[in-house]
């Protein structure tokens, strides 16, 4: 079932939200306030969280506050990546959610944690152990990034590419398991940390591994599972059903869905981190999947529910 409905992704990072266009984030305040006044509308069961910020800045969120947005959200999400992308240290994790909770009173959950095994995955396997002996206990969900590599044909979603040099290659190891679906080190000693340790798993528009994941998911004990829903997705042809079928393989997971990525004919840019033209078109299509998906009578009467089709 969809416990949680993640309003954007990373927004504070310029490869998911334009900065050039909005450079104090008035816009996407506006935007994530639409978006958690209509879910809550949807369903007021639904936990809202603000979009998993990278780089943890709490200068951001007390943007966010002094803008209003905090009120229209029960959670803060961070992304950290200490390993490969940030300039700070994995100890420094307990730290770093700290500073977070200096400036809100709102749970602080870490949607977005991993070690590619881009040098070693070796130092994937000891990324993981020590991640887990410093987060867990600390936030109430942990989702670790990723059980698949991402495909070397596909791109990741970045505006900068080729530009960020070893930095870029590094989204495509991020996996407890290589892209033709072996296991590396790490995959064998994750199950010692579910429960408590989820797993966020991006799929792709018609993703073929969808099916696989939700075995190796369940073989690995997970019950929190992030991924997304795109609303530049949606305008696609079949898209209802991509997403009714996305939606239903992962119902036994307590999900929480990302709603991001605007369309280009919906943006004042023509890509997807340029803010939406009107906030509430955004806020419509996430009340819209959380009517579909997680709509407030079943849910209230069923906990855990397979997708409305």
């Amino acid at each position: 079932m969809i416990e949680a409905a993640m309003i954007w992704n990373e927004p504070n990072n310029k490869s998911h939200w334009d900065p050039e266009i909005d450079p104090d984030w008035s816009l996407f305040a506006q935007t994530a306030i639409a978006a958690g006044k209509a879910i809550r509308q949807a369903n007021p069961r639904i936990t809202r969280v603000l979009g998993g910020i990278s780089p943890i800045d709490p200068a951001f969120i007390r943007n966010m506050a002094g803008k209003g947005v905090l009120e229209h959200v029960d959670a803060i999400a961070v992304h950290g990546f200490p390993l490969d992308w940030n300039l700070w240290s994995v100890h420094e994790w307990p730290a770093k959610l700290d500073e977070i909770r200096a400036v809100t009173n709102l749970p602080v959950w870490v949607t977005e944690v991993g070690v590619s095994s881009f040098g070693a995955e070796e130092v994937q396997a000891w990324g993981l152990e020590r991640t887990a002996e410093l987060l867990i206990g600390r936030a109430d969900r942990i989702h670790w990034y990723s059980l698949y590599d991402l495909p070397r044909a596909w791109p990741a979603t970045t505006r900068h590419r080729e530009a960020e040099g070893s930095s870029y290659y590094r989204h495509f190891y991020m996996g407890l398991m290589r892209e033709d679906g072996a296991p590396k080190p790490a995959f064998r000693r994750f199950r010692r940390y579910t429960p408590d340790l989820g797993i966020c798993q991006w799929f792709h528009f018609a993703d073929h591994r969808l099916d696989a994941a939700v075995g190796h998911l369940k073989h690995l004990g997970v019950r929190h599972l992030r991924t997304g829903l795109s609303w530049a997705d949606s305008f696609r042809p079949n898209a209802r059903e991509w997403f009714d079928r996305q939606m239903a393989a992962l119902a036994d997971f307590d999900v929480t869905v990302t709603f991001c990525f605007t369309p280009e004919h919906r943006g004042i840019a023509a890509h997807h981190t340029s803010p939406p033209l009107v906030a509430d078109e955004f806020a419509a299509f996430c009340a819209a999947m959380v009517a579909r998906y997680a709509p407030a009578a079943a849910q209230a009467a069923q906990p855990r529910l397979a997708a409305v089709v």
